[in-house]
């Protein structure tokens, strides 16, 4: 797929494309409320968007405390899937974190997401333990991984 994408801040006005693609990848999307909150109130929270000249194609949600940072959230529209758009979108939270100076990622990924597992391990994200029954949903547990920054 050759089309020209940006990443940017998310801001509120994006907030009706981002519960579009949360209703194509996740069981239990997050609320507008949700992301108003964490995009007005939240002082530790940062999203990114990914977008092509027509529409947000797909985000990632950050939430970052003194040197640690946490992965809340990354999805993409189904049709944008397996062009390795989440992968660029990743590098690119990666990137901005080291900036930062932030010193480590985690991330809980479903176990049963071995896609997303392998592109978290192409950035050295390691598994550090499971938690049990972790997504409410279903009852899945959740693989977590991290990986050291510095």
């Amino acid at each position: 797929m050759k089309v020209k994408m940006a990443i940017r801040e998310m801001v509120v006005e994006d907030i009706p494309a981002i519960l579009e693609i949360d209703a194509s990848s996740f069981l239990t999307p997050w609320t507008e409320e949700v992301y108003k909150n964490e995009l007005t109130n939240n002082e530790y929270a940062k999203y990114f968007v990914v977008e092509t000249e027509e529409e947000i194609v797909g985000y990632i949600g950050l939430w970052i405390v003194l040197d640690d940072a946490q992965v809340t959230n990354i999805a993409l529209r189904p049709a944008y899937r397996g062009y390795k758009i989440g992968e660029k979108l990743f590098g690119f939270a990666v990137s901005y974190l080291m900036e930062l100076g932030v010193e480590r990622l985690s991330l809980e990924v479903r176990e049963s997401n071995t896609v997303a597992q392998n592109m978290y391990r192409k950035f050295g994200l390691v598994s550090g333990g499971v938690r049990k029954n972790y997504y409410k949903d279903n009852g899945e547990d959740a693989l977590l991984m991290r990986v050291n920054l510095t």
